[in-house]
């Protein structure tokens, strides 16, 4: 009997040493009531109208897109082949008044905390040797999309491209030009009815309508369910979640929903499988607008992992014309943080050297306004140039597959360990 006593504690020791931390971890009803305090409070301050550019006073014009119906995008197309004809026929010459998306035509703006774009323009002219092919692709993008709203119907960005592959010679244009026509015409992208291939995925405490199914996304296995490409497919979304977990990567995503970590901790877990795609930006806004719950984000300790949670919370300077849509304010940097290397101990081996480029991407990052604003943030990224050391998700495995679903997160939420 003695025996048996001390190897039990022996497997307790060694649990524990394998585990560390295991020994902090309050029950799973106590780890519950701190999150449901969490999400009230959070409710509660969620139901003010938030603000918009129109609220602000800005000394600066700055420009933003709207969802428009396919008539009235059809209608923007035409009036604009309209004013381009008069143009031609006054002498004027054949040329494009496109909003400049350069980075010098970005403003980070506080109150929103959000990138958004000023109201200054270029010239595409189509009689100049330099922006003559441009100018085409422009007027070959036009004529598609008009298409688009005659027939009603969407297409893939891969579809656009393949209609004159050799006009387009690379995807990455006619993808800039597509972003340039939303700009001109003063639409959301979605708008155009031209969509991204699926790749974002979500799992867990979430019904949905999509194109009106309905979806149970606690039934859609360890795969998940793929986020519909066109957001207005989506409706009637429906939670007993405390919180919205967005992960960065694929291989935590599947541990954590093979886990059914969404089970012992309600939630909706949400990936775009790296960078963030604009389907996956529209889902996770909508989420958290309709559902009111805390986003919590779990991103790799690298200045990359940062820059992700960045476009997520504050916009991409690419799409900074469309921010008001495919932002979702106030994420939480749960983790993995330069300061839980050493906080949970993470061994050397699981440790990554920087790259210089890694350590201009922190630094660059550093001198960012919406890192800026967050002093935690500053920290953070002081920390990680200074140690030099990079870590991913996966570095967590080193203690056991799970210890991100059994130890690391749970204890990270009981003692709402976010930034």
């Amino acid at each position: 009997m003695a025996d048996k006593k001390k190897r039990r504690r022996a497997d307790s020791d060694s649990e524990s040493a394998s585990q560390p931390f295991k020994n902090l971890l309050k029950s799973d009803d106590q780890i519950l009531q701190i999150l449901k305090s969490f999400t009230t409070c959070f409710s509660s301050s969620s139901t003010s109208k938030p603000l918009t550019l129109a609220d602000l006073a800005l000394s600066t014009t700055c420009r933003e897109v709207s969802d428009l119906s396919l008539s009235s995008v059809q209608s923007a197309i035409e009036s604009l082949v309209l004013q381009l004809a008069h143009q031609i026929l006054s002498g004027q010459g054949f040329s494009f008044t496109v909003p400049s998306r350069s980075s010098s035509n970005q403003l980070y703006v506080p109150e929103l905390d959000r990138i958004v774009l000023r109201d200054k323009s270029t010239v595409r002219p189509f009689s100049h040797i330099s922006s003559v092919r441009k100018t085409t692709i422009t007027s070959k993008i036009l004529s598609l999309v008009h298409q688009l709203c005659l027939k009603n119907i969407h297409v893939t960005k891969r579809d656009l491209f393949y209609t004159d592959v050799k006009l387009f010679q690379d995807q990455i244009q006619s993808d800039a030009v597509l972003d340039d026509v939303s700009c001109m015409l003063g639409c959301t992208r979605s708008s155009l009815n031209v969509i991204a291939a699926e790749k974002g995925v979500v799992v867990g405490r979430l019904i949905f309508s999509d194109n009106g199914d309905m979806i149970d996304c606690t039934k859609m296995g360890m795969g998940g369910k793929a986020i519909p490409p066109n957001i207005d497919r989506v409706g009637d979304m429906q939670s007993d979640a405390l919180f919205i977990l967005l992960v960065e990567k694929d291989a935590a995503y599947i541990r954590l929903a093979e886990d059914r970590f969404y089970n012992r901790f309600p939630c909706i877990i949400v990936t775009a499988k790296g960078q963030p795609d604009v389907a996956t930006r529209l889902f996770l806004r909508k989420m958290k607008t309709e559902l009111k719950l805390p986003v919590l984000a779990l991103v790799d300790s690298d200045p990359y992992g940062l820059k992700i949670l960045s476009v997520y919370g504050c916009g991409s300077k690419n799409m900074s014309y469309d921010s008001a849509n495919l932002t979702t304010p106030d994420i939480k940097w749960l983790g993995i943080r330069p300061s839980d290397l050493d906080k949970y101990k993470i061994p050397e081996q699981c440790r990554l050297p920087m790259t210089e480029q890694d350590i201009k991407t922190g630094k660059d990052l550093l001198e960012e306004d919406f890192v800026k604003k967050n002093p935690g943030w500053v920290e953070e990224l002081n920390l990680m140039v200074k140690t030099r050391q990079k870590a991913e998700i996966q570095a967590l495995s080193s203690f056991g597959f799970q210890y991100l679903s059994e130890v690391y997160l749970p204890l990270k939420l009981q003692q709402q360990d976010w930034l």
